[in-house]
């Protein structure tokens, strides 16, 4: 069995209101070709409403179901990533103490996705997926990094998405330990 973390709400606030704002800066992507859609635009407001102190309660796991459905639902790459971010937002309440790499997809899974749909939009250019990458790295809050890192590093896998996860969890934990 996993060992436990130090979790509290206050713990799980801060992560989802740094998923809200990931999830923000690439739904402009999907509501382009998607502006009848409101699902993801809905995800991201139920978890903004828990960041700022509301109850954890089964909306959060609704709108983020009905986020990815709106990701599966598009033919559009790029749209598909920003849903998926907008997913992880209310998925983030969800985040077990459990000392598991798969719980740092609860805490980075926004930005990876928000990442990778901005490479995409960008033509499916790495560049921009890195230097997305690098602008949360640096703006990354000390509370969130410090939560990040009572938990192990992230699993392998998860394609391109995976990979722009693995590096932020990387340059975080190097700016947590002054590596960086």
């Amino acid at each position: 069995m996993a060992a436990e973390i130090d979790l509290d709400l206050a713990d799980l606030r801060e992560v989802v209101a740094y998923a809200v704002g990931n999830a923000e800066q690439v739904l402009p992507i999907f509501e382009r070709g998607h502006a009848s859609d409101g699902r993801p635009g809905e995800a991201i407001a139920a978890a903004s409403t828990f960041a700022c102190g509301g109850p954890r309660v089964k909306t959060l796991r609704d709108t983020a179901w009905a986020a990815h459905k709106a990701a599966q639902e598009t033919d559009d790459r790029a749209a598909s990533e920003a849903a998926r971010a907008a997913m992880c937002a209310p998925a983030a309440a969800f985040l077990h103490p459990l000392a598991r790499p798969a719980q740092v997809r609860h805490i980075l899974g926004a930005a990876a996705h928000a990442a990778r749909a901005s490479e995409l939009a960008a033509g499916d250019d790495q560049v921009a997926g890195c230097d997305f990458v690098e602008r949360l790295a640096r703006a990354t809050n000390s509370k969130v990094i410090e939560i990040l890192c009572r938990y192990p590093e992230p699993p392998r896998g998860g394609g391109r998405t995976g990979e722009l996860l693995r590096m932020l969890d990387r340059k975080l934990r190097e700016r947590e330990s002054g590596a960086a």
